[in-house]
């Protein structure tokens, strides 16, 4: 490689600077010069101690021998411990830590200073040896004293004020000792030219400084610049040595390289690489401008062996020579032609951000996520990808418009930006479907609680041109590698779990499970099911009898959507009803459903009314009333045996079209129910909206009154207060026993409906039901309610007295359990005992029976079961119109 001219302006700088500076006495603030400067002060610590030596151990030797000649010693002493004395003075600020504490400067001055005194002690020294007794004594002294003063010139050399104050002091004492004249003249000409000399020493000093700071700089800018473009540019370098071995690549050429099976350095450049001939047009290969020393530039290669993946760079080089002309090798560098022509083909194609949010879009997004996720590979971390889709973001659009929707989706991404910061990358996929990407280490922990962060930062209100608007969101999330290795499966994932999101109420984050995969799988299933069961004839309708507290009679049935499957058989409503509700057939099945129930109910006595659900989908549309009037028309049913059941999610948008809906209803002549009162968003506002003609209440209400402290009773009652007060019937759905009825019509309740009547019936089982008949409803099932029991099988232990043992509990409630696996003698009837049925807290009983290896226990207080299991409720029916 070439050498570099060195920069004139930095010279100049250094060489105008002032005498001072040059000599190191004056402060700088550049750290590079001080360093320089104690690099000095170090060097001369370092031969120091020689120079100390000679300075003690000579007059020494001296004046041992002139004391023992028992001579007279005059002032020799005396100059001899005042230059060991200065000599170890400047050994303190050389080297004492105290010392070392202060500004190189400062010590240099100290030295100088120090070296003045020592050259004026040595003078004196040298001019005293002509006063001892023998000539042998005086040229031995003379010559210690010489040599002190040249061990000292040597010693402080590094320093150059300190070897100019040395000199100047040196010259000046000859006119002390030998007053003035040619010895004077002469020792100050020589002190002059040292001086000289010194002086341009320490501007030579300072010069060089000065380049070698520039050549630092220089090198460490290039090393940076070089590490900057490797490891974020698309580029890379690789050096071969005279044998063609690489020496030198780039980390991440040579890591990528490494997994497909060729380590490089160490390895033939020709061994690594081919010419592409695809690519490029010429005869000549790598191995010939090897051989032949010669340039080559922009070949693009390939992989020389076998490689699992298919990879193209281009690459170019030069032979590099040394300051004789002999060649040392080959340089060059290199650029991915792969990523370069997908990044060519990816702009040419598609723009990479959001135009609306500024966030990156879906294209963008899947090349970021093949990208972590092809990293990840290399690595042990996990890579979390969030799906999120806002909450009421529709109800915006539709009742505000689409401009202040847009205004509300800029708003969601800063805040979205805002939350996550540099942890991940945001992305908007359209409309109002969101997508984050975590690369690093992403612990379900840490990625639940930035999920909730997210969730609390979209739900606080927005300002949009003076409006206040509320939203939420729903986030999915899944983890590479464990929910899947590629982005579609990773994608899929996190859609599923977005729907377990939505599904459970909005506005909460969930993980993905492969259940959801299942689930999902299902419903595909199911959702191609139902397309041919329409056309299939599978569904039929079953009726459950509507009878009235007073009479006992029947007034009535709710129609219930029934689908027996051709090879699955019966499939609940609760399974399939969401599905048609999503794949958008619920409208065909609920038209369906309301022509054959009113085309059955014709058959019916005129004076039976047939209840129809209709789902929140129904109702929206604005074609619902002429469905209804002509289902009516088609069945010739008089308007009012007709009743639609309708559930408070319609209110749920507040629009206008709602009451519109209900008049136009009403209009026809039919009856309307609110569905399933009280389980949902239950406003009193509703009851005063809407002309409903009933209020059913949901069965949750009903299942426990009876039981003694159950406040269930209290809040039908005042329902039923409410609905009498508002001129409208009530209904208790989902009672089963007949002590219930009883408690049903004493709470003032107009009609009950629920298996205490009997199962729903089909079609032509009605028209028997009321052939010779007076439509008096018959009870059936348990005379007397009893406290809901869980079954259950889990180990428990269980003592009486003072033996103990374990049991298992077969069923519980509140009231009791059945246990079994423990022979009770059946005198153990009203035995008091003691039963685990939480870990480590026995709760105390008393046995009631025991036969059979089986026993039941009564509690001696009422225990909440849900401490043992999730109530889940009774089994209810979906129901769709």
């Amino acid at each position: 490689m070439s050498k570099s001219r060195r920069p004139a302006p930095r010279t100049v700088s250094a060489t105008s600077r002032s005498l001072l500076d040059a000599l190191g006495l004056a402060p700088v603030s550049d750290p590079a010069i001080e360093t320089a400067r104690v690099e000095k002060l170090r060097e001369a610590r370092t031969i120091w101690p020689f120079a100390l030596a000679m300075l003690v151990l000579g007059p020494l030797a001296v004046l041992g021998r002139h004391l023992f000649d028992g001579n007279s010693i005059g002032m020799f002493p005396d100059h001899s411990v005042i230059a060991a004395l200065t000599g170890l003075a400047i050994l303190a600020v050389l080297a004492f830590p105290r010392v070392e504490a202060l500004a190189a400067y400062q010590r240099t001055a100290a030295v100088a200073l120090l070296a003045a005194v020592l050259a004026a002690a040595l003078s004196l020294l040298l001019d005293s040896a002509r006063t001892l007794a023998t000539q042998e004594i005086r040229i031995a002294a003379f010559v210690a004293g010489f040599g002190a003063v040249v061990a000292a010139a040597v010693s402080l050399h590094a320093i150059r004020a300190a070897s100019i104050a040395f000199a100047v002091t040196l010259a000046a004492m000859v006119l002390v000792t030998a007053g003035p004249g040619f010895p004077f003249a002469t020792a100050t000409v020589l002190a002059i030219f040292f001086t000289g000399g010194m002086v341009r020493a320490a501007r030579r000093d300072m010069v060089m400084h000065a380049e070698r700071v520039i050549e630092r700089d220089a090198s460490r800018l290039a090393a940076r610049l070089v590490d900057e473009f490797e490891a974020h540019g698309t580029g890379w370098f690789w050096q071969t040595d005279r044998a063609g071995n690489v020496t030198y690549i780039t980390s991440k050429v040579a890591d990528e390289l490494g997994r497909m099976g060729m380590p490089p350095v160490g390895e033939r450049l020709v061994n690594i690489f081919r010419v592409d001939s695809e690519l490029i047009d010429t005869e000549r290969t790598l191995t010939f401008h090897l051989s032949s020393r010669t340039s080559f530039s922009d070949y693009s290669v390939r992989a020389a062996f076998d490689g699992a993946v298919d990879r193209r760079w281009s690459i170019s080089g030069r032979p590099i020579l040394d300051d004789y002309g002999y060649f040392q090798g080959f340089i060059g560098s290199g650029s991915d032609l792969t990523e370069k022509r997908r990044a060519e083909a990816e702009i040419n194609r598609l723009a990479l951000f959001d135009s609306l949010t500024g966030l990156a879009n879906r294209q963008q997004m899947r090349r970021s996520l093949e990208k972590t996720l092809i990293a990840d590979r290399n690595t042990p971390s996990a890579t979390g990808l969030f799906l999120l889709d806002l909450d009421r973001f529709k109800a915006v659009n539709d009742t505000l418009g689409h401009q202040m929707g847009d205004e509300l989706l800029k708003q969601v991404a800063l805040r979205l930006q805002r939350t996550v910061g540099d942890a991940g990358l945001v992305g908007r996929l359209g409309g109002d479907e969101f997508e984050i990407i975590f690369p690093r280490d992403a612990g379900r922990d840490h990625l639940a609680e930035i999920a909730r962060a997210i969730i609390a930062a979209l739900s606080a209100s927005y300002v949009i041109a003076g409006a206040t608007l509320s939203i939420g969101c729903s986030i999915g999330i899944a983890i590479a590698p464990e929910h899947g290795e590629d982005v579609e499966t990773l994608v899929r994932n996190a859609d599923l779990a977005l729907y377990a999101a939505k599904a459970e109420g909005r506005g909460v984050h969930r993980f993905y499970r492969p259940e959801l995969l299942a689930g999902a799988q299902n419903r595909k299933r199911l959702e191609d099911d139902l397309r041919q069961a329409l056309a299939g004839d599978e569904f039929h309708l079953a009726y459950q009898p509507v009878v009235s507290t007073a009479e006992a009679r029947i007034v009535g049935y709710e129609a219930l959507l029934r689908w027996e499957h051709p090879s699955r058989g019966p499939i609940s409503p609760a399974e399939f009803v969401p599905v048609a509700e999503e794949c958008g057939l619920i409208e065909q099945i609920g038209e369906w459903v309301l022509r054959t129930a009113c085309a059955e109910a014709a058959q019916w006595p005129d004076h039976v009314r047939v209840a129809v659900n209709v789902s929140p989908l129904q109702f929206a549309n604005p074609v619902l009333p002429a469905i209804v009037t002509s289902a009516i028309a088609g069945s010739g049913i008089a308007p009012q045996r007709l009743e639609l059941e309708i559930t408070e999610s319609v209110f749920l948008d507040e629009e206008g079209s709602t009451e519109l809906m209900f008049r136009a209803l009403k209009g026809i002549g039919v009856r309307l129910a609110l569905d399933d009162f009280g389980t949902g968003y239950s406003s009193l506002g509703y009851l005063k909206k809407a002309p409903f003609d009933k209020i059913k209440i949901d069965q949750s209400f009903v299942r426990g009154a009876i039981q003694p402290g159950n406040r269930n009773a209290a809040i039908i009652k005042a329902i039923v207060t409410l609905a009498d007060t508002l001129g409208m019937e009530t209904t208790a759905e989902g009672v089963e026993q007949q002590d219930e009825i009883g408690l049903i019509r004493d709470l003032g309740c107009s009609h009950i409906q629920g298996f205490v009547y009997g199962p729903p019936l089909r079609a032509d089982e009605v028209l028997e039901q009321w052939r010779g008949a007076t439509g008096i409803a018959r009870p059936i099932g348990h005379r007397i309610s009893r406290a809901a029991r869980t079954s259950m099988l889990r180990t428990a232990r269980l003592e009486i007295g003072d033996a103990a043992g374990d049991i298992r509990i077969r069923n519980v409630s509140a009231g009791g359990a059945m246990i079994d696996g423990l022979e009770l003698p059946e005198d153990a009837v009203g035995t008091d005992v003691l039963i685990e049925l939480i870990e480590n807290q026995l709760f105390p009983a008393k046995v009631r029976w025991a036969r059979d290896g089986r026993a039941g226990i009564q509690f001696a207080e009422a225990f909440d079961i849900d401490r043992l299991t999730h109530a889940t409720g009774g089994m209810r029916q979906r129901k769709v119109a």
